[in-house]
């Protein structure tokens, strides 16, 4: 398997820093674009693990940081909270569909993909649903743990924010405070329409797998029945005992049981749908 880093400028001042994993061999034809979540990163966990299963099933795999997610020096941690704090779910929305642009259209890759999926998790489950609904060549998508909204915020910490100009969210492993400027409320309100997950999941016109633990407390699991509501021809798939992570924890110690259920139902999506 080779492992090469990329980055690219989806606008000036922003860079989104990735991975590109191609299995040995010929060059594949499909490929996969994986999305990270809120407080997430292309090396936190269970995702390089993920990568290297999809690369070591045939496909070319592109996993990145978002622009802003706050990932600086330390390719480990979030560091860089100033750029944390100006992120956007808008902004985020841009740079999937750029690097999906790029996927698509092989300027990644060493040899244009006939075929590409998407695979997010957690709020990348709710950019990976935007994109899938909104950018054609997309032929599959999984969700893992999706959002199946952006707005996550009870009015008093709405106008909390809006006094403050910022709140803080606690990195549970480090125990950092971490801001969130209110550029990132006042940019859902302006663009809810085009930010709607639910909305655009019943435009999804690809086969889509949602996956989701039942013991998951970051995002309920209702908000998968949610989804599977908005797309009756999603398939919704239960992983029983699992939270959000898949039981998994960062640094990652080994793939559990959940997280093998997750990762084999996936690849069977893909293959199903993905190759000729």
């Amino acid at each position: 398997m080779i492992r090469l880093p990329f980055s690219r400028e989806p606008r000036p001042g922003d860079t989104i820093r990735g991975d590109l994993r191609i299995p040995d061999g010929p060059p594949p034809r499909a490929a996969v674009v994986i999305a990270h979540g809120f407080k997430g990163y292309k090396d936190w966990g269970f995702f390089p693990w993920v990568a290297e299963q999809l690369a070591g099933a045939g496909y070319a795999v592109v996993s990145f940081n978002f622009s802003r997610n706050g990932i600086g020096g330390d390719p480990d941690r979030i560091s860089d909270l100033d750029r944390f704090a100006s992120n956007t779910v808008s902004l985020e929305r841009e740079d999937l569909r750029f690097l999906l642009a790029e996927t698509l259209e092989g300027d990644l890759l060493p040899r244009r993909p006939k075929r590409a999926a998407l695979l997010g998790h957690g709020r990348g489950g709710g950019h990976a649903v935007l994109a899938a609904a909104g950018v054609p060549g997309v032929g599959a998508l999984v969700t893992w743990a999706s959002v199946s909204h952006f707005d996550r915020w009870t009015e008093e910490t709405k106008a909390l924010w809006r006094a403050q100009g910022r709140v803080w969210v606690l990195n549970q492993r480090t125990g950092v405070q971490m801001p969130v400027g209110v550029g990132l409320l006042e940019d859902f309100e302006a663009h809810r329409e085009a930010l709607d997950v639910a909305h655009a999941a019943a435009r999804v016109g690809c086969p889509w797998l949602i996956l989701h633990g039942t013991d998951d407390l970051t995002v309920w699991p209702g908000e998968a029945e949610a989804l599977a509501r908005a797309n009756p021809a999603a398939r919704l798939h239960r992983v029983h005992g699992a939270g959000h992570a898949f039981e998994t924890a960062h640094p990652f110690e080994g793939a559990t049981p959940q997280l093998r259920e997750a990762m084999d139902r996936t690849l069977e999506h893909l293959r199903r749908h993905l190759e000729p």
